[in-house]
């Protein structure tokens, strides 16, 4: 179901959408039991799925829930003998989301990925150097977050890496800041491109803790890259904008603006959305974000903030393909953007208040009874 170009949005490929979204409803309805008494509780007849506002109609079920019911087996609408892979949350706030995948729902998010890392130019033959701000992990580990950065290093060979979030041998992790420096000093000294992915937050914490250490800056190889994701995590209080840390890059490793983006997703919705040029996140043609009214969660026209949801047909292990994050969102049109991509694209504003969307968990998992 993939498309050669991956921000493709015409008749053809938003039938086919809404046919794919329809036919997955349908699969999960029979084969979850929770899905199943979600469409019937809401009343809701998934044979008369003809619209995208029928899609926007479908029952969503939000990241908490998930995070606190995400393990029920009740969910599941494959045999546990197709679970191909699961991978954990890296939430802070002590509830986590299990997912888990059958060989397909995890494949095919990452063909997503690959045509939009063609489509920006950033599949490479040449080797590169890796800076990996994420949890330095055992081999099988089940994070997603260290999962998805691991598998980033496919579009250029690797001939080093370095995980600045170290193992400290009791379980937990640790940030290298002195490591992360001395590994961007030698990188510069080899004079490869540098690919540096993971959560922004410690990038930030290492360009502050260089310049208090009052080091100069450095010119890292023109084709070096950064490509962030995960958010700030526990470190919200000391975030800043995207803004004041590109510039902070630009200044302290020479890394070209247009060549530092920001990817959004999870490990509740699979689907990558990476910034283009203008640092906006354009939305893939195998997706369709919704952005949902706080009080009653009915869609809202453009421009207009409220929950971020999306309805995505690539997942046919658990009933997710129509999802709401507590994160507070605002669709543009494609116009407002200027850097050619003819899909809308949308603005993260933050984490919202958390009282509507604990109260969808709580009504959700009363299925579960």
């Amino acid at each position: 179901m993939s498309t050669p170009n991956p921000y493709e949005k015409n008749t053809s490929t938003e039938v086919a959408f809404i046919g794919a979204v329809k036919a997955l409803s349908l699969f999960h309805y029979k084969k979850s039991g929770f899905y199943k008494k979600l469409i019937d509780r809401a009343g809701y007849d998934l044979n008369k799925i003809v619209t995208i506002q029928d899609l926007e109609a479908l029952p969503v079920i939000t990241t908490d829930f998930i995070k606190q019911y995400s393990d029920s087996p009740e969910l599941l609408s494959i045999p546990k003998e197709e679970i191909y892979l699961n991978l954990t949350s890296s939430g802070t706030t002590g509830q986590k989301s299990q997912i888990f995948f059958d060989k397909r729902s995890i494949e095919w998010p990452q063909e997503i990925l690959d045509e939009i890392f063609q489509h920006y130019g950033w599949i490479s033959e040449n080797p590169a150097q890796y800076l990996l701000f994420t949890y330095e992990t055992e081999p099988q580990s089940k994070l997603g977050t260290a999962y998805t950065d691991n598998y980033l290093c496919k579009y250029a060979p690797v001939h080093s890496s370095f995980s600045a979030l170290r193992m400290k041998g009791d379980g937990g992790h640790e940030f290298d800041s002195f490591g992360t420096i001395d590994t961007l000093h030698r990188y510069e000294k080899e004079g490869m491109p540098v690919r540096i992915f993971g959560f922004p937050s410690f990038m930030w914490f290492t360009l502050k803790r260089m310049k208090a250490l009052g080091l100069k800056p450095l010119k890292l190889h023109k084709d070096s890259f950064c490509f962030f994701g995960g958010g700030w995590k526990g470190h919200a209080s000391e975030e800043i904008s995207k803004r004041e840390l590109y510039e902070a890059i630009h200044e302290m490793l020479g890394i070209p603006r247009e060549r530092i983006r920001d990817g959004y997703g999870s490990v509740e919705h699979c689907i990558p959305y990476v910034e283009c040029e203008n640092h906006n996140f354009h939305i893939p043609t195998w997706s369709h974000v919704v952005i949902r009214n706080l009080k009653n969660l009915e869609p809202v026209g453009y421009r207009e903030k409220g929950f971020l949801s999306f309805i995505s047909p690539y997942i046919t292990s658990m009933p997710f393909h129509s999802v709401m994050s507590s994160d507070l969102a605002s669709v543009h049109r494609h116009e407002e953007c200027g850097c050619g991509t003819k899909t809308d694209f949308f603005v993260v504003y933050g984490r919202a208040g958390t009282s509507q969307s604990k109260s969808c968990a709580v009504s959700a998992s009363e299925l579960l009874v």
